[in-house]
């Protein structure tokens, strides 16, 4: 868990784009039907990862953190995720290479292939296409708003909303 002093933390939520007027379903989704999915964030930088955790616990998802494209494919072996949040520059493995590993993992075990968004705050026009080629399944371009985020879940996880 990252943990920064209290006056950072509002800074650090400050500086994310603003919440939307309307409430969000704040439902965690489900990949299966099964229960709430698990999230994987794989980001270097404290203060993104800070955001990125904090929308999720909004919305309700159970969430873990690595910091480096070597320790999301640890910790993706380990664990069982419905969906990774991946960063795209981090040191000693960057997020095309542990994508690519992942996927390569996931057709030597047979396991279902997880969701991997990308996260950049690169908006280049090449940048989307780059990302597709090695194995994501979608793109959020920092700073990303809840909103934005639930709508990629949703899309990602087919979740249907909860029934009342």
């Amino acid at each position: 868990m990252v943990s920064l002093h209290p006056e950072k933390r509002f800074e650090v939520i400050r500086m994310a784009k603003p919440y939307p007027a309307s409430p969000l379903n704040l439902s965690p989704l489900t990949q299966t039907g099964e229960g709430p999915i698990r999230i994987l964030v794989v980001e270097d930088n404290p203060a993104n990862a800070l955001v990125a955790s904090l929308f999720l616990e909004q919305m309700g998802y159970a969430h873990d953190r690595a910091e480096n494209g070597r320790e999301a494919i640890e910790t993706y072996q380990a664990g069982r995720y419905g969906l990774i949040l991946m960063d795209l520059q981090m040191p000693e493995m960057d997020g095309y290479e542990a994508t690519r590993r992942i996927r390569a993992l996931e057709r030597e075990t047979g396991r279902t292939a997880v969701p991997i968004v990308a996260l950049t705050a690169h908006a280049l026009s090449g940048d989307r296409e780059a990302c597709l080629l090695a194995g994501m399944d979608a793109y959020l371009s920092k700073p990303f708003r809840p909103d934005e985020l639930q709508a990629c879940l949703e899309r990602l996880t087919a979740a249907r909303p909860p029934v009342a």
